[in-house]
């Protein structure tokens, strides 16, 4: 979905006599702003809005109105590791950004950007005059200090992320003027578009350097005080701490730390709190066409509820104005539909960009050497795979809505592969104890449970699940009593989702349960095809960080997964959509020929709240982490009908 895409617009700021002017449609348009911001600077505690705003703010054309300023809008966290849930409204907002619609990706911060013709170089042009929301200007030192010093630096990232590295090297960054940057690769790197529009895409605009700075030694040779204040193990974990990373905590947990989000922390997010608030950027850079400064909106607030039925709750009372993220399951849907009167809200039905909703990711990395020998075997994976009533599934779990389905790219997709979507879909139970059987696992114990040849005891695999995903607890339920009868013990370990990362990161499981993604963005988010992603690709995390690490740490794929690894790298570098979409195409058959990660049932649109009230909302947003849902949708233009 590569866009080279260059937007020039027309508009402009004119000022004079003490009054700013946008260039709208070509006619000049008073800009204005929120009350509270105009009483500020009548109190002389803000500066006018026309030294806030840059030179040419952007102009957002509203979904279905110019809008109102006021209100707050209300959603709902859970526990102390729903970092991305604030991700998702308080950004992303990077360089570049999709389409409201996901067809395309757009200029952001920056104003525009061009490609060179060998897709090696990226010139950027940031929009002059952008401040961080201290007022602090924003410049192409910030994104010189995010790439030399924190990406390149390996005291705080020991690799650098592998979605700003071509083949294993760190990109490089020049700087053009102020507000000019070119990235350079040494091969070509036709993904770094869509990566930039992302929500992993924004490291280079994250790292304020008039304050992350001054954790930095190279720009604070006092900075061991300052560890040594905090307590904190050395300035890495200082700066961490203080400034964060794309989906750390500690992102959210410093109301000081600048940014160019719509709305800044005004109470973090950290442990214990009950809520999280954000208030209005005064700095933010968008207007209307009436020129009124974005957002509309005065704050977002997130109530921190533990427990899954009471964000339902919650919803259904009409205690959250805009609610997708745990209450999405098929399952809720009929006592949200029945309570949307009563609760004053919309019923959202949002596509699901993701191949199947509950994912079994086999770690052939897992510690339990027995049990990784058998998970390495692609006859046991097939059992496996047959041994599951994807149809039982499908009724209990998603009330009809799915369809059989393993991990491939759905069919009105261009990528669609018949093999990995539909393989090993049908339910063989004789078929799935015949392969066991052959392997040398035909002795059971006396409940039925196959045994390990070695007489050392039963097979027993643990799988692990975020009890946030009670729909992936269900499909667990389901296959455990399938499984049985094929003779696996499954052993179900759900835990909060902080654990769950926790287990994941410390190759604590032996499957880990997950959506499986790739369904209508395979390209943007292969980590179910290839092992990539250093969190979320478990079928094994070693693998990701071999590849993440150019072979320095982790452990060497087999031969299968670093051919596609190779055959990757290479899609990274065509130089034609032609010679790229033959390249993808292969690394999906062959992770048809693995089958490494199981898929169930293909998915449901995702249901949500919106509140009758709110204006402005795009309803056919995909639910998608790729895209974030809802930020490109462009969250600060929301507004109340009052």
């Amino acid at each position: 979905m590569m866009s080279r895409h260059v937007r020039s617009k027309a508009e402009r700021v004119c000022w004079g006599a003490g009054l700013a002017f946008a260039l709208v449609a070509g006619q000049a348009t008073a800009l204005s702003e929120a009350p509270e911001l105009t009483r500020l600077v009548k109190e002389g505690k803000l500066p006018a809005l026309e030294k806030r705003l840059p030179e040419k703010p952007e102009i957002v054309k509203p979904v279905e109105k110019v809008g109102k300023y006021g209100g707050v809008l209300r959603g709902a966290l859970r526990g102390n590791g729903d970092t991305n849930a604030i991700v998702r409204f308080g950004g992303p907002n990077g360089l570049l950004r999709w389409n409201v619609d996901f067809s395309g990706v757009v200029p952001n911060l920056a104003e525009s950007y061009t490609l060179s013709q060998d897709a090696k170089e990226f010139t950027f042009r940031l929009r002059k005059g952008i401040k961080w929301s201290d007022g602090v200007p924003f410049n192409a030192d910030d994104i010189l200090f995010a790439v030399n010093d924190v990406l390149g630096n390996k005291q705080f990232f020991t690799a650098p992320p592998s979605q700003y590295t071509n083949d294993g090297k760190l990109m490089a960054v020049e700087k053009v003027d102020d507000y000019t940057v070119k990235f350079k690769f040494s091969n070509p790197f036709r993904a770094f578009v869509d990566t930039l529009a992302s929500p992993l895409g924004q490291h280079p605009v994250m790292y304020p350097k008039h304050y992350c700075g001054q954790f930095h030694p190279k720009y604070n040779p006092k900075v061991d005080e300052l560890v040594k204040a905090a307590k904190a193990q050395d300035w890495a974990a200082l700066m961490r701490a203080k400034c964060g990373d794309v989906e750390l905590i500690t992102r959210w947990g410093n109301a000081e730390k600048p940014t160019l989000d719509p709305w800044v922390m005004s109470e973090p997010y950290v442990g214990g709190a009950t809520r999280v608030v954000m208030k209005r950027n005064p700095y933010f850079w968008q207007v209307d066409t009436a020129g009124n400064q974005l957002p509309y909106l005065d704050q977002i607030q997130f109530s921190v509820i533990s427990e899954i039925e009471t964000i339902v709750l919650a919803a259904i009372n009409g205690q959250l104005d805009f609610q997708v993220r745990h209450i999405s399951s098929i399952q809720n849907r009929p006592v949200i539909a029945e309570n949307a009167a009563k609760g004053g809200y919309k019923v959202l039905s949002l596509p699901d960009v993701n191949a199947s909703p509950a994912g079994l990711f086999l770690n052939q990395s897992t510690k339990n050497a027995k049990l990784r020998e058998l998970l390495r075997k692609k006859d046991f994976r097939v059992a496996l795979s047959l041994a599951m009533d994807r149809k039982e599934i499908n009724e209990i779990v998603f009330l009809g809505q799915g369809e059989p389905w393993q991990t491939g790219p759905h069919k009105q997709n261009k990528y669609y592969n018949e093999k990995l979507a539909k393989q090993y879909t049908n339910y063989d139970l004789k078929q799935a104890n015949e392969l066991l059987d052959k392997m040398g696992l035909a002795k059971r114990d006396s409940q039925g449970m196959r045994l390990y040849p070695d007489g050392s005891g039963k097979i027993t695999v643990n799988a692990i699940v975020s009890l946030a995903l009670t729909y992936q607890i269900e499909t667990l339920e389901i296959i455990r009593k399938q499984w049985a009868k094929a003779g696996i013990d499954l052993v179900i370990q759900s835990s909060e989702r902080s654990l769950y990362y926790d287990r994941g990161n410390n190759n604590e499981y032996d499957i880990s349960v997950d959506v499986a993604s790739g369904g209508l963005d395979p390209t943007q988010n292969p980590r179910t095809f290839l092992a990539v992603h250093p969190v979320e690709s478990r079928q094994s995390l070693l693998w990701a960080k071999w590849y993440e690490t150019a072979g320095k740490a982790g452990e060497e794929p087999p031969a299968s997964m670093k051919k596609r690894l190779k055959l990757f790298d290479d899609w990274k570098d065509a130089k034609t959509d032609t010679e790229a979409d033959a390249l993808f195409k292969q690394i999906l058959a062959i992770a048809a020929d693995e089958l490494e990660v199981l898929g169930t049932v293909t998915p449901p649109p995702s249901v949500g709240v919106r509140s009758n009230k709110l204006v402005n909302v795009f309803d056919k947003m995909p639910n998608s982490w790729t895209y974030a849902m809802p930020g490109p949708a462009l969250v600060q233009q929301w507004f109340y009908n009052k």
